[in-house]
């Protein structure tokens, strides 16, 4: 493997476990599914309480490390501990970064940070995923609903707004825990849960994933480079880059992999998808003839 995990631009500790499980033995991949099922509690444990989890033996663990590129599990542990210190940072915790204090053009910073953002995101995301997401999202016969967090459930409406004129059965669930539990009880087998969930993740959101994963309905995850603990239920996860130019964090690279999947869903609802634009747009322009 080349680089080492150490390095200030080596991503999420889950990202690195995943590319590497085609290259790990039987009892590694073990530990590497056991590590990813419960990420990142799992990789803070000991060493035989890992083993324990993943029903392997101690030197299977340390090996699985080695293979990851790691000295050592202590090694391991210690990127493990940055990486969830600074997935639950806050935006008081962000304005102690260096490069915000930096006297230059801040406009020609921000293009650089949110261009790096986009593509590196658009770069890294396994196209197994994008896949399945889009098939998802096309198809007429799973009713879709859509919900998101404070700031990304704009998101959620977005994509929610788009897929409706692609596709029946298409939902932005509201805000207010109660009502949003009464929709996810209402899901089924057939139904999909798309979730938009980013770091200081909202435990209401992951509840209702979870809900619907119980009740049989499939997720889709948009989420950052850490994963929201939905990913656990997840049957597809979008993770985005969140860097941004200021102590908040940036939803533009989940936008532009927002706009990816509604791009594939309309390359796949073809026809379809146009007949029913056209639809909507008829009615539309019955409805403003009536007003005038």
């Amino acid at each position: 493997m080349t680089g080492h995990p150490e390095s200030a631009g080596a991503g999420a500790l889950s990202d690195l476990v995943r590319g590497a499980l085609d290259t790990l033995s039987d009892g590694e991949r073990k530990v590497a599914r056991a590590l990813l099922a419960h990420y990142p509690i799992a990789g803070l444990e000991t060493v035989a309480e890992l083993a324990r989890r993943a029903s392997v033996s101690p030197p299977t663990v340390v090996r699985f490390v080695t293979r990851l590129g790691f000295g050592g599990y202590p090694e391991f542990q210690r990127r493990l501990m940055r990486e969830v210190h600074e997935r639950l940072g806050s935006p008081l915790e962000q304005y102690g970064r260096p490069e915000l204090h930096v006297a230059d053009d801040g406009l020609a910073r921000a293009a650089r940070i949110l261009s790096a953002g986009v593509t590196g995101t658009i770069d890294a995301l396994p196209q197994r995923e994008f896949d399945v997401a889009v098939e998802l999202l096309s198809d007429p016969r799973r009713p879709v609903s859509l919900v998101g967090g404070r700031f990304s459930r704009m998101l959620a409406q977005y994509l929610g707004s788009h897929l409706a004129l692609l596709r029946p059965h298409t939902a932005v669930l509201e805000e207010g825990e109660l009502g949003r539990l009464t929709a996810v009880s209402d899901l089924e087998r057939r139904s999909v849960l798309v979730v938009f969930d980013y770091r200081r993740y909202d435990p209401e959101v992951v509840r209702l994933a979870r809900v619907a994963s119980e009740r049989g309905a499939a997720v889709v995850l948009f989420t950052d480079r850490w994963l929201s603990p939905a990913a656990e239920v997840a049957t597809a996860v979008l993770p985005s880059d969140v860097h941004a130019p200021s102590p908040f964090d940036s939803l533009v690279p989940a936008l532009a992999l927002v706009e990816a999947v509604i791009a594939g869903v309309t390359a796949r609802r073809g026809e379809a998808g146009r007949e029913r634009i056209e639809q909507v747009e008829a009615l539309r322009g019955a409805a403003a003839a009536r007003g005038r």
